[in-house]
């Protein structure tokens, strides 16, 4: 499904994939960020194989004018993993409506695991 909007030069239509690589980008630079987490077979096998995917664990729904987001995230241990999700929020959510120019309803995190220096330890 793609968003859009119009303007007084006509239709813009933007698609998922394009709100999910936004997203993504914008949560891996954010601090206690390590990685993201696969949300599917799919994205575990390009893993796999080696293929960088700047969406992977990134859900985007859209209803009507408004776009939810889930963030699927692995974190540095350590980190106050409550402000790590509210920077992600924050940084996710404009970069999304300053980028893209779409209104965002909310943006879901989802922690599937914590990255120890040696070890992961994924939930």
């Amino acid at each position: 499904m793609n968003a859009s909007f119009s303007t007084g030069l006509g239709k813009v239509s933007i698609n998922e994939r394009v709100i999910s690589a936004v997203a993504g980008r914008a949560a891996t630079e954010c601090y206690g960020i390590v990685g993201m987490s696969s949300k599917t077979v799919q994205d575990g096998l390009a893993e796999l194989l080696g293929f960088e995917q700047v969406d992977r664990g990134v859900g985007v729904r859209i209803e009507e004018d408004l776009v939810t987001v889930d963030l699927h995230i692995i974190v540095q241990y350590g980190v106050r993993i409550s402000e790590v999700a509210n920077n992600v929020r924050a940084k996710v959510k404009y970069a999304v409506e300053t980028l893209l120019g779409l209104k965002v309803a909310c943006v879901n995190i989802h922690v599937e695991g914590v990255h120890v220096t040696g070890v992961d330890t994924l939930g």
